[in-house]
């Protein structure tokens, strides 16, 4: 099977192809297309395709019920990113104050400590996930609902090309594909399907990232998700999954616990106290110690709670 022709031709007709329908129109469209021709089209504009069958293709998305024909890249990493352990964090558009600064250190946290942080670009609890791990001078991957040459939403687009710059977009929309509503919870199979974990931070009771969660139930992925306020909408979504069964989440360690991983650098944090308050930045400046080595110190010493960080700038609790 051309997996490439395949995505091609579902972008084509609008709709969602996982295998090669049986009809007149689709063999006539692979007897015409140039897949060489193509690809080169793509590599011109900055974009690669990763088919399913290929060795680089990441074993846990595959794995999943529907996987896509391949998967469109954009950014400067290479393929083998999407196989690295990787924890999806999603949640609530609109989400509160403590939404957004709990994604964030999240994002920032399980980056510093390694993770590959995947989240969907939208507004609030993605965004923020994706900044955190950024911020942390870590990985982040985004996958998109839409053609793999769109920023959506556009306000985005400088956080797109943050993450191209050290991670990857992908996609399984060919460039030109318009985002569609129905194209959102199928985004969000490949969201839960790179991951091991997934964590959910505020959801309403409809909330997409609701979505994202039963995809991971169902491939038997760990699911995470932040207890919330039992009077809050926005808290209805998170504390239903708890009460099927997630596992609450309380701090980066319970994440980095089911990967095996110890939250370290304690030893650093402490040479670091008495610099504070100071950026990241500024402490890799003062110290010597490169951007990673702060970055996990900062997340050792707010595990312990011995510092806390607010407008990027570090202090001593």
């Amino acid at each position: 099977m051309n997996e490439l022709a395949l995505a091609v031709y579902a972008s084509e007709i609008g709709a969602h192809l996982l295998r090669p329908p049986g009809d007149p129109r689709f063999a006539a469209h692979v007897r015409s297309f140039d897949a060489r021709a193509y690809e080169e089209r793509l590599a011109a504009r900055g974009f690669r395709f990763l088919a399913r069958p290929a060795a680089k293709f990441p074993a846990l998305l595959r794995a999943i019920h529907d996987p896509p024909p391949g998967l469109f890249l954009r950014g400067v990493a290479e393929p083998d990113l999407l196989s690295r352990p990787a924890v999806a964090i999603v949640g609530a558009r609109a989400c509160s104050g403590y939404g957004t600064a709990v994604a964030r250190m999240l994002g920032r946290e399980l980056a510093a400590a390694g993770l590959v942080v995947v989240s969907g670009l939208a507004r609030g609890v993605d965004a923020e996930a994706h900044r955190g791990a950024l911020d942390a001078g870590g990985t982040t991957v985004a996958v998109l609902g839409c053609g793999i040459d769109r920023d959506y939403p556009a306000a985005h687009a400088q956080l797109a090309h943050r993450i191209a710059e050290a991670g990857l977009i992908v996609s399984e929309y060919a460039p030109g594909v318009e985002p569609r509503a129905w194209r959102f919870p199928a985004r969000n199979r490949l969201v839960s399907g790179l991951c091991a974990a997934t964590v959910v931070v505020e959801a309403r009771e409809r909330s997409g990232a609701l979505i994202t969660a039963d995809f991971a139930l169902d491939e038997g992925r760990e699911v995470f998700a932040v207890p919330g306020e039992i009077g809050s909408a926005l808290s209805v979504g998170t504390n239903a999954l708890l009460k099927f069964g997630a596992s609450p989440l309380t701090s980066a360690a319970d994440v980095l616990a089911s990967f095996g991983i110890e939250a370290a650098g304690a030893a650093e944090g402490d040479a670091l106290l008495d610099l504070l308050p100071a950026t990241a930045d500024e402490l890799v400046q003062r110290t010597g110690m490169s951007a990673a080595e702060v970055a996990r110190a900062l997340v050792a010493l707010e595990l312990a709670g011995a510092a806390s960080v607010q407008d990027g700038v570090y202090r001593a609790q």
